[in-house]
């Protein structure tokens, strides 16, 4: 097992604590990745773009003039593609981007996503995520305090402080908060880096264990 150091928020060093190998230090499957981040990507598309067809526009009752001796071209209908006002030609009409897999395959995908930040050296864990004050600039002090940088940093925590939950409103695009039950392989990916409560890691460590195991029953994916 690979050991990894634990801080305290003020950013001084609590002790050493080793990571599950079957979780941290598994095999990075980047094919796998690439999918899964495709298709959570895609699964928060809404899909309602559309454009009007020939037949949806109004107009064109009728033939705009004669067909032969006017000297002009013929048309059919005014709400031809080339008529301004027209339809439009094989526009884009509303579908659905979701993409379904097995709760086995996101969990692999997941471990692999973790395995991958361990191996890049960009994983803190921390005792705790309890702060004094639900401020902003307590959390700030923190992040900095833990030399985290500005780097867009992923904080896994068993359950939400309200605390936590208040001094990070304002520091979503920096420091995103998630509980361990939630967090999936497009959470992660979308990160630079991870920070992970201690007591979370446990919470990982037995939905991950329990969620690699094969299932034919296929789920959507939600981000």
């Amino acid at each position: 097992m690979s050991k990894i150091t634990v801080y305290k928020l003020n950013g001084s060093q609590s002790g050493e604590m080793e990571l599950n190998p079957l979780i941290f230090n598994a095999e990075i499957n980047q094919r796998l990745l690439d999918l899964i981040l495709t298709a959570y990507a895609g699964n928060q598309r809404r899909g309602t773009h559309d454009t009007k067809e020939r037949k949806e526009v109004s107009g064109g009752g009728k033939k705009p003039w004669r067909q032969k001796g006017t000297g002009r071209a013929r048309q059919g209908s005014i709400r031809a593609p080339q008529w301004r006002g027209g339809g439009t030609i094989f526009g884009p009409t509303p579908r659905d981007y979701d993409t379904k897999i097995s709760q086995a395959i996101r969990g692999k995908a997941l471990i692999s996503a973790l395995s991958l930040r361990n191996k890049q050296e960009r994983i803190w864990v921390i005792e705790n995520t309890e702060l004094a004050q639900p401020k902003t600039k307590e959390l700030r002090s923190a992040i900095n305090l833990l030399k985290l940088g500005s780097a867009k940093t992923l904080c896994v925590v068993a359950s939400v402080d309200e605390k936590l939950k208040r001094a990070s409103n304002n520091l979503k695009e920096v420091f995103l908060v998630k509980r361990a039950n939630d967090l999936n392989a497009y959470h992660v990916l979308r990160r630079k880096q991870l920070v992970i409560e201690k007591s979370a890691l446990a919470l990982l460590e037995k939905r991950l264990l329990e969620d690699s195991e094969p299932s034919n029953e296929k789920q959507l994916v939600t981000a």
